[in-house]
């Protein structure tokens, strides 16, 4: 099979069989064998029901449907894991992801080599509600990632498939994916302009609760990705500084009473802030080795990406 078509969706009955229709125009113009994989994250309303009509009437529609709604992440990883395509397209239901750049993202993947290209929307017609705060997330997620990409949270994508096969992909951390892919070891990332179009129905997921979950998953990520297999030098570091930092201020303050017995040691801030400093130091070591116990006993330490055997 060449291509596999993730699409994640929630409460989204009314754009289903355009959608269906579009892609399916597309790949049959381009005589490409394919699969559609929806993904129903635990829609309420005809979603299923619709999907199940498309997959009677046309084979390469499959369906997957969540009991009850777990986030986009989840329903990629289980698309992901579904998905058989030697590329592995993702895109949004609502429509504002044309099929019409399945072809070059397919050949971006298939002839340049690529491993993973993302989509930037660089005419967007979002509220500034929506684009303002996404500037910010992309370019603070650019900065700490080290990827040049300008639009991280584009759900038109593809990838070559054992990008997929390799990453795990929850909580917030589809926004993610290039950086998943990098710390896997597939560094060839590009992007391509892509058309946005406007919404036709339903109404936006977005909310800006979403911006601090996925921060607070950009931070995990950046460190798992450099410390998960390594924690203790990243613990340990910071909790030997911490300690000698405080050791040293408790000794200054103790040489300090000896040649000057004017003031006790006990009467100065300084030296609860050197209690405070030890013991967070100390706190930081036993939590670097505790980390280490658990990498070192967990199932998934050796686990690794192996790109060829002979």
């Amino acid at each position: 099979m060449q291509i596999s078509v993730v699409v994640p969706l929630f409460n989204e009955d009314e754009s289903l069989p355009e959608l269906e229709a579009w892609i399916r125009r597309v790949m049959e113009a381009h005589r490409f064998s394919y699969e559609i994989i929806f993904v129903d994250d635990g829609s309420r309303d005809r979603s299923w029901q619709v999907i199940e009509g498309l997959s009677q009437k046309n084979p390469c529609v499959k369906g997957i449907k969540f009991r009850r709604n777990y986030g986009k992440s989840a329903a990629l990883h289980v698309g992901f894991e579904a998905a058989k395509g030697d590329v592995v397209i993702t895109m949004d239901a609502d429509l504002q992801d044309s099929p019409e750049e399945i072809p070059e993202l397919r050949r971006l993947i298939v002839e340049d080599g690529y491993d993973l290209i993302s989509g930037w929307k660089q005419k967007r017609f979002d509220p500034m509600s929506k684009t303002i705060p996404s500037k910010f997330f992309n370019g603070v997620t650019r900065w700490i990632s080290k990827i040049p990409l300008h639009d991280f949270n584009c759900g038109l994508k593809s990838y070559r498939s054992n990008v997929v096969k390799s990453i795990e992909v929850y909580g917030e951390m589809h926004r993610y994916t290039p950086l998943l892919a990098k710390w896997s070891g597939f560094s060839k990332i590009g992007e391509k302009v892509v058309e946005h179009r406007a919404r036709q129905f339903g109404v936006s997921k977005f909310g800006l609760n979403r911006f601090v979950n996925g921060f607070l998953d950009l931070l995990s990520i950046t460190f798992i990705g450099k410390f998960g297999k390594r924690p203790m030098h990243f613990f340990g570091t910071w909790g030997v500084l911490f300690f000698l930092g405080g050791l040293g201020i408790l000794l200054w303050l103790t040489i300090e009473k000896l040649f000057n017995n004017e003031y006790g040691i006990a009467d100065r801030p300084l030296f609860y802030f050197g209690i405070l400093t030890l013991i967070v130091g100390t706190q930081l070591f036993v939590t670097g080795f505790l980390a280490e116990l658990l990498v070192r006993n967990s199932s998934t330490r050796n686990q690794y990406v192996i790109e060829q055997k002979t």
